[in-house]
């Protein structure tokens, strides 16, 4: 009987919270205040029930990186900052001293400040209009350090507006504010925020650097987002964008982790179509692809070339990555093959590896990588 009245309990309180869910919001976040009774069957003293508006859930629907929905004011800094900028412009009528525009930029510590900032940029634009007769948008540093002031705050929707190729504010979209943005993106490993971004920068006609590149291919690797590197690789190259050994280096570690030597093969041809030499990471990706053809004696040559061609400081950082080659990418390779081909990857890795390794000895490589170790690997 006691559980059958807690039943009736929670259902009743389940039928008063539908009630309140059906009263609609009037601003950003309403707060309603019920007093005793308050139109409810039983007495509720004093409770506070905060419902989203319709404006709120739309903001988290587009923006994945969207500011905390907490209100906050702005800051005494920014709000004086703000009032000498507006009071010159609207009373004064004469254009206000450059410092304090970069003043209110460097001093914005939240989404109310960057509010404030792109009101105060919006009617000086107007001012330089009207009044000046200057139709050019302000300089690009400025524009970039705006850019920066919201990812700093994670006014990240407002960011997005500094790319806008068509807005009040005065600002020219520019790769260097995209960066501000993708490394935000980066640092959170959020691909949504990566996506809208390089749909921006298409649809202002931003071009692409091979800064990008870097910063988009390392988002992609991050995530496991295969798919997507290799859409934007594609964009990356019909643009002209000439990639950095960074950039290849992130796109073959990856290719290789996934086993997928068809793109290997065109990702080396074209780097090598670039540079001469390897890096670490080209070369051992190569050497990754050739032990998966079955070609155990190329894949020392190639580690071989990249020993001879480095300086012997790295010498360190090609040992760890062939400790790597052995102790974790066949586990990694592997596991990316679908059941039907992972015993076969890994018999056939099993028995070429201590092969590479023989031939490493024999090219006067020297490695700490024992060959009865390898037969310990579990795959």
């Amino acid at each position: 009987m006691g559980f059958r009245r807690l039943l009736i309990e929670v259902s009743r309180h389940h039928s008063q919270c539908r009630q309140i869910r059906n009263i609609h919001s009037c601003s950003y976040h309403t707060s309603l205040k019920f007093g005793v009774n308050g139109g409810l069957n039983h007495p509720i003293k004093n409770t506070t029930f905060s419902i989203p508006t319709s404006s709120m859930m739309l903001s988290r629907a587009l923006y994945s990186s969207d500011a905390s929905t907490i209100e906050v004011n702005p800051t005494d800094a920014a709000k004086e900052l703000y009032d000498k900028l507006l009071k010159s412009v609207k009373e004064q009528r004469t254009a206000p001293p450059n410092n304090l525009l970069w003043s209110l930029i460097e001093k914005s510590s939240n989404r109310e400040d960057i509010k404030l900032l792109f009101n105060i940029l919006e009617n000086l634009r107007k001012f330089r209009l009207s009044n000046l007769r200057i139709f050019e948008n302000f300089n690009d540093n400025l524009c970039r350090e705006v850019s920066k002031a919201c990812v700093r705050v994670e006014a990240i929707d407002l960011g997005k507006k500094t790319l806008w190729k068509h807005n009040v504010y005065g600002l020219t979209p520019s790769v260097a504010s995209a960066h501000s943005l993708l490394l935000y993106a980066k640092e959170h490993k959020d691909v949504d925020l990566m996506v809208d971004v390089m749909k921006l920068l298409k649809a202002n006609d931003v071009p692409l650097q091979p800064g990008t590149a870097d910063i988009v291919f390392s988002i992609c690797y991050e995530t496991d987002s295969w798919e997507l590197m290799c859409k934007y690789a594609k964009r990356f190259v019909k643009a002209g964008v000439k990639l950095r050994r960074t950039s290849f280096d992130t796109w073959m570690t990856y290719a290789a982790k996934l086993g997928d030597i068809d793109n290997l093969w065109k990702i080396e041809k074209l780097r090598s179509g670039l540079m001469k030499t390897h890096t670490i990471g080209s070369g051992f990706s190569c050497a990754k692809g050739f032990l998966i053809e079955h070609k155990p004696e190329e894949a020392a040559v190639v580690i071989q070339a990249v020993t001879q061609t480095l300086p012997e400081a790295k010498r360190p950082d090609i040992m760890a990555e062939l400790e790597k080659m052995v102790s974790e990418w066949p586990l990694e390779v592997i596991k990316s093959r679908k059941d039907e081909d992972k015993m076969a990857l890994a018999g056939g890795l099993q028995a070429d590896i201590p092969v590479m390794i023989d031939s490493l000895l024999r090219l006067g490589v020297k490695t700490n990588v024992k060959v009865d170790d390898l037969t310990k690997i579990a795959f």
